[in-house]
């Protein structure tokens, strides 16, 4: 079934493409219809499933734009999801003209919130203790209300709100339609349900697990700002013919997309505001092997059919837990393996643990591959290539081989050959000398500053990454118009200017060496 199909207006389904929204999940499958029809529905989901578009695309289909009445409800248990639903219906509405909602809760003056509601709203979303305060004052009237929905009813409950619920729904005329969506179904649930639902139809859906035989799931636990230069060293190490990126936000996909480019990777963006047409251009050419990098949001994770993607990475840790389960599923497809990688930052790491509960997934912690590793692979990568040459025995110009031979060595010639497609091999011995104390800061030239659009954070995590230094052993940054100044400890001068050679910052090339007092 698509979005198409479902008996939705228009404007709706117009809005729907535009997020990228293509299948319904299955708790949208099962709900939407039965709640179109009127009828009371109870859901349990968790979240993450997408039960938010379970009921507010056929709540935005029964509001009458022409009256300026408060005609449906949502109870949240928290403010944090009373603006995430808004977000959402307001998504949906992005073609409707003249339905309004607002997202009420403690926290904001109600005096913005009183305002807003006497324009005139439809849609009325909040915790259950601020719309008893604004019931309270009379500044919101709920007799015209037509739909009330329940969601997180058991985290409601939990937190206390049981009073506060049964007082609203008393309030609700009776004639009305009453949805609820809860994870659990306990017995103070049912005893809700059995008053206030009228012979509703009843929805239980599993979290959808991932058949993780041919996935190899990695964790990285990593600084945000050394997220792209790591995100190329995986790309290099493991050298997938098509990759997938995701992440949270359109500007993020940009961002990345542009140092990708810069870096000489073959990369495209897809996320909301992507057409269609272009969209399905982008996927073809995907398949067909003209790039190696698609970097994509959430948005379009559902609509990506693509068999043979080997490597997929969660630039920034998904945030709802089944966008875990749709992202990573994009690989290890028929019978295929392969590998997921989830970059977390900090305190994110309290979200992968969410992640794994729910999906039931085994996450093992991974590392940054190091240079030397990256280096390896490399060569590991010529001498494939060379052999296969050998292999087919597809020889061309052997009449030059012959005059190479006649003045030097086989040995030389293949040498020679190697040098001219690989470059020649980087010096190693550079040795720096320093008269300093131990732990003393050496100030170091760097030829990038403000006019190539540098940041301190962009040192820091170019360095971090290509130095297997601590983002904390870094000193003092001082960005000037064309240069820069990093203080580093004595002791890893050497390690810097090493390691920063032939490297680049934001696609521009690096040149690293020991300040002139």
């Amino acid at each position: 079934m698509t979005f198409e199909e479902l008996p939705l207006n228009e404007k709706t389904k117009r809005a729907l493409k535009d997020a990228g929204y293509t299948n319904p999940t299955p708790i949208q499958e099962q709900a939407i219809p039965v709640v179109l029809e009127g009828k009371d529905f109870i859901g349990q989901s968790k979240t993450g499933t997408g039960k938010t578009a379970s009921y507010s695309l056929p709540m935005i289909e029964k509001v009458d734009a022409s009256k300026k009445k408060v005609q449906a409800i949502v109870l949240c248990p928290t403010r944090e999801l009373a603006v995430q639903v808004a977000d959402e219906v307001r998504k949906f509405l992005k073609y409707q003209e003249g339905i309004k909602t607002i997202a009420v809760y403690g926290g904001q003056s109600i005096e913005t919130q009183i305002k807003m509601l006497k324009k005139g709203v439809q849609i009325v979303i909040g915790t259950p203790g601020r719309i008893m305060d604004h019931m309270r004052r009379k500044t919101l009237k709920l007799d015209h209300v037509k739909m009330c929905v329940l969601d997180e009813a058991d985290e409601m409950l939990n937190m206390g709100f049981e009073e506060d619920i049964e007082t609203i729904l008393k309030d609700v005329p009776e004639e009305r339609q009453t949805v609820l969506f809860s994870a659990t179904m306990n017995k103070r649930i049912m005893g809700i349900t059995k008053k206030y639902l009228k012979n509703p139809k009843k929805v239980k859906i599993q979290a959808e697990e991932l058949t993780v035989n041919e996935i190899e799931q990695i964790s990285i636990s990593i600084k945000e700002a050394m997220k792209s230069e790591t995100l190329m060293r995986l790309i290099q190490v493991y050298q997938p013919q098509k990759a997938i990126v995701f992440c949270n936000t359109k500007k993020r996909v940009d961002d990345l997309i542009e140092v990708l480019k810069q870096n000489r990777f073959k990369a495209e963006a897809l996320h909301g505001d992507i057409k269609q047409t272009m969209r399905e251009r982008i996927m073809k050419r995907m398949r067909n092997g003209e790039f190696q990098i698609l970097v994509a949001t959430d948005v379009v994770a559902r609509g990506i059919d693509i068999q043979d993607v080997e490597f997929v990475l969660n630039y920034d840790v998904p945030q709802e837990e089944e966008y875990y389960v749709h992202r990573i599923g994009r690989t290890g497809r028929n019978g295929n393996s392969g590998k997921a990688f989830t970059f977390v930052v900090g305190k994110e790491k309290s979200k992968l643990q969410s992640i794994k509960k729910y999906s039931n997934a085994k996450i093992k912690e991974g590392k940054i591959p190091t240079l030397s590793e990256i280096n390896k692979i490399k060569n590991k990568v010529a001498i494939q290539k060379i052999q296969k040459v050998i292999d087919e025995k597809e020889f061309a110009n052997e009449d030059l081989l012959k005059q190479l031979l006649e003045n030097n060595k086989i040995e030389e010639v293949a040498k020679a050959l190697i040098t001219l497609l690989y470059g020649k091999p980087k010096e190693e011995k550079n040795e720096i000398t320093i008269k300093t104390k131990t732990g003393e800061n050496v100030k170091l030239f760097f030829n990038l500053g403000r006019k190539d659009n540098m940041k301190v954070k962009d040192f820091v995590g170019s360095i971090a990454a290509n130095c297997g230094i601590q983002g904390g052993d870094i000193g003092k940054i001082n960005i000037l118009d064309k240069f820069s100044f990093v203080e580093v400890p004595g002791e890893l001068v050497e390690d810097v200017i090493k390691g920063m050679k032939g490297k680049q910052i934001k696609g521009r090339d690096c040149n690293v060496e020991i300040a002139q007092h």
